[in-house]
C-alpha cells in the first residue's frame, strides 16, 4: 500500500499546470509576446522580456532596461459523465486561477556584450477536486510552484549575428493530496517535496537587415532531485503510521525546449511573425520513487509522454506613434497520450486566440497588455482499478482566459 500511495501522488507532480500549455510548461513570460500568441517570440526582441525566449536578443537593447509584469491565468475545467466510487456528479472549477509574474533586467556592458537577468515562474497551477469525488484516490488537490532565476550574457559577434547564453537556476516545489483506501477505511494523504537545480540556455539571433530577423533558442531539461515526505494525520499513531508517514525521493526532469522564430516588418505600419517550438516531453518516460531509509527502488511506472509541437503566427499594426495593435493565432499539441491521462492531467490539443495593445508613453516608458483565449479539445480519462484506486472514468472540457500586463522602462 505504501508503494502504491507514493507512486500515485508523485507520478502526477509534473502534470499540474497543463491548462494553458502542453504538459505543464507556462509560456506566459512576456506581456508583449502574449498579444501575438508568442508568434515570433524567439526573434522579436522588442523589449528585454523576450530574453526568456532568446537571450541573444539582448544585444538590441542599449543602455539599461527593466521590465516587470504578470499574467492572470483563469482556466475553466469541468468533468462530466463520471463513473467510479464516491460522488459521481459533475465537477466544476477544477483548475484554480493563478498569476504568473515575470521580471527582467538588462545592462549593456560595451558595444559587444550585454548582461541580463530574468526571474520567471515557468510552472505553477492549482487543481482541486472535492474530497468525495469518484477519482479521489487518483488526486484531490495539486499545487506546483517553480521559480527560475536566469543570469544571461549576450554577445554581438558580427553586425548581423548575436549569440546568447543563460544559466537557469530553478526552485521547484510540489504538494499533492489524495484519499487512500485501506482496510481501516478512507484516509487523507498529503505528499510534499522540493528541489533546486540548474540547466542552461543557448541562443542565436540573425538580422538580415533592420526589418527582418530570425532566432533560435534551446533551453535544456533540468534534472530535479526532489526530496519530500508523505504524511497522513488520520493514520498517525496507528499501525499504519509508518506506512503513511515517511521520507521519499524522486527524480523529475523538466523537458528541453527548442524554439525557432521569425520577425519581418512589411512597412512602417505592419509586421508579421511566426514561431515553432518543440517540447521534448519524451524525457518524461517514467517516474522512479525511492525510499530514503532504504535506498532501493520503491516504485516505477511508465508515463511515455510524447514530444509536443507549438505553432504560432501573428501580426502587429502600428496605429500611431504611441499605440500598437497585436494579433496572434496558435496551435498547441498535447503531450499526454490518451491511455495515460489522469484526473491531474486531462490534457488535450488546443487553439490560441490572442490580441494585445502596446502604449508608448514616452521614449523611456512603455506599457504592454495582452489577452488570450484558449479552447481545448474535449478529453476523457479511463483509469482501471489498481491498488488504492477503484478506477474512474470522466469526460473533460477545458478552456483558459489569460490577461497579461507589463511595464518596460529604459534608463
Amino acid at each position: 500500500m505504501k508503494k502504491l500511495l507514493t507512486f500515485t501522488a508523485l507520478a502526477s507532480v509534473m502534470a499540474i499546470a497543463n491548462a494553458n500549455a502542453a504538459g505543464f510548461h507556462l509560456r506566459e513570460q512576456s506581456g508583449a509576446a502574449l498579444g501575438n500568441a508568442f508568434a515570433g517570440a524567439t526573434a522579436g526582441a522588442e523589449n528585454n522580456s523576450y530574453a526568456y525566449f532568446n537571450a541573444a536578443g539582448l544585444t538590441r537593447h542599449k543602455g539599461k532596461q527593466f521590465n516587470i509584469g504578470g499574467t492572470y491565468i483563469a482556466p475553466e475545467a469541468s468533468a462530466s459523465n463520471i463513473k467510479g466510487n464516491g460522488e459521481k456528479s459533475d465537477v466544476h472549477n477544477i483548475v484554480h486561477s493563478a498569476v504568473a509574474p515575470n521580471m527582467s533586467y538588462s545592462q549593456q556592458i560595451d558595444d559587444k556584450f550585454t548582461f541580463g537577468l530574468g526571474i520567471n515562474v515557468p510552472f505553477g497551477m492549482i487543481t482541486k477536486y472535492d474530497e468525495s469525488w469518484a477519482g479521489a484516490a487518483d488526486g484531490v488537490t495539486s499545487k506546483v510552484t517553480a521559480v527560475t532565476t536566469t543570469p544571461m550574457l549576450a554577445y554581438k559577434a558580427t553586425d548581423k549575428l548575436s549569440l546568447g547564453a543563460g544559466l537557469p537556476i530553478q526552485y521547484f516545489k510540489a504538494r499533492l493530496t489524495s484519499t487512500a483506501q485501506s482496510s481501516s477505511g478512507a484516509a487523507d494523504v498529503a505528499i510534499e517535496g522540493a528541489s533546486v537545480d540548474v540547466g542552461y540556455q543557448l541562443s542565436a539571433l540573425y538580422e538580415f537587415n533592420d526589418k527582418t530577423r530570425v532566432g533560435v533558442n534551446y533551453r535544456s531539461e533540468i534534472n530535479h532531485k526532489l526530496k519530500g515526505e508523505v504524511e497522513s494525520k488520520t493514520f498517525a499513531g496507528t499501525s499504519y503510521g509508518p506506512i503513511y508517514n515517511q521520507d521519499i525521493s524522486a527524480r523529475i526532469d523538466t523537458p528541453a525546449l527548442l524554439s525557432v522564430g521569425a520577425y519581418h516588418e512589411i512597412n512602417d505600419k505592419w509586421a508579421v511573425m511566426a514561431e515553432y517550438q518543440r517540447v521534448f516531453w519524451n524525457s518524461f518516460d517514467a517516474i522512479d520513487i525511492y525510499g530514503v531509509d532504504t535506498p532501493s527502488l520503491v516504485s516505477n511506472t511508465p508515463e511515455n509522454w510524447e514530444d509536443a509541437n507549438f505553432y504560432a503566427i501573428g501580426a502587429s499594426y502600428q496605429i500611431d506613434n504611441q499605440w500598437k495593435l497585436r494579433l496572434g493565432l496558435a496551435y498547441d499539441d498535447s503531450a499526454v497520450k490518451v491511455d495515460y491521462r489522469t484526473p491531474r492531467v486531462p490534457d488535450s490539443r488546443r487553439i490560441w486566440y490572442s490580441t494585445g495593445l502596446e502604449y508608448k508613453y514616452n521614449d523611456n516608458l512603455t506599457f504592454d497588455m495582452g489577452f488570450t483565449y484558449i479552447q481545448a479539445k474535449e478529453a476523457s480519462i479511463d483509469i482501471a482499478p489498481r491498488g488504492t484506486s477503484a478506477g474512474v472514468k470522466a469526460d473533460y472540457e477545458n478552456s483558459v482566459k489569460m490577461w497579461g500586463l507589463s511595464v518596460n522602462y529604459k534608463f
